[in-house]
């Protein structure tokens, strides 16, 4: 952003290194939450609380992120319950409340080893939940029947075809913060309500019917162009 992350000076926030944190559910591939920024424990928490908030604070059958360990920290504060330890009848003072993780969470966490720029060893850590319990959510997913992030990652790659900002050596990169926030902003959203995902397209009468990821999870019945989402109203009046 403006410049390479190793020539910003020391506390330079709008400057250097821009991350997309995006909450992805794999099997409508709709993209439920997003915060762009710095990569930090703060933006990650933000993005947990912001899907958390967006699914109604259901817990999800499976969570799965790289190895970055401000999520498991995020997740536990997001989804976390009041665990009072059973007095122990011993002299002293008894140990105090804490916040752990909700018993019914299940949370892995996918390791990549490369060499020579190249992924040779995938290897998985259930972090919240049992390998039982990880291996019974991925059997019950309609789309994968291992841990990954393949799904997530896939749309990286699609969301850099759509906003020229983020391809990879490039004299199109982004030179402002907030205008660089504002086109991910609209690139994710506009992928979510106007983009058909041909991976999601279903037969219907013969005929295959194009979907998007809103319609794949319910959230409308269409396929939206640009012009009726840009006009749109963000405010509803009753």
């Amino acid at each position: 952003m403006g410049r390479k992350q190793k020539n910003c000076a020391d506390g330079d926030a709008r400057r250097g290194d821009c991350w997309d944190h995006v909450g992805l559910d794999p099997e409508t591939r709709l993209v439920v939450s997003l915060v762009v920024g710095k990569r930090t424990a703060d933006a990650t928490r933000a993005l947990v609380r912001d899907f958390r908030r967006r699914t109604g604070g259901r817990v999800m059958r499976l969570m799965t992120s790289d190895e970055y360990p401000a999520y498991a920290d995020a997740i536990r504060e997001a989804y976390g319950v009041r665990v009072v330890p059973p007095r122990t009848g011993r002299p002293g003072r008894p140990r105090k409340a804490y916040t752990g993780a909700d018993p019914r969470l299940v949370y892995a966490t996918v390791h990549k080893e490369k060499e020579n720029n190249r992924v040779v060893r995938v290897s998985t850590r259930a972090v919240f939940g049992t390998a039982v319990a990880v291996g019974r959510a991925v059997a019950a997913s309609a789309v994968g029947r291992v841990v990954n992030t393949s799904f997530v990652e896939r749309h990286n790659g699609t969301d850099r075809n759509r906003c020229s900002r983020k391809v990879r050596k490039t004299y199109g990169f982004s030179k402002d913060w907030d205008v660089h926030r504002a086109a991910s902003v609209f690139s994710y959203l506009s992928y979510n309500v106007c983009w058909p995902v041909r991976t999601l397209r279903v037969k219907a009468d013969g005929r295959w019917q194009k979907r998007t990821p809103a319609m794949a999870a319910g959230l409308t019945d269409r396929i939206w162009s640009l012009n009726e989402w840009l006009a749109y109203p963000a405010v509803q009046r009753k």
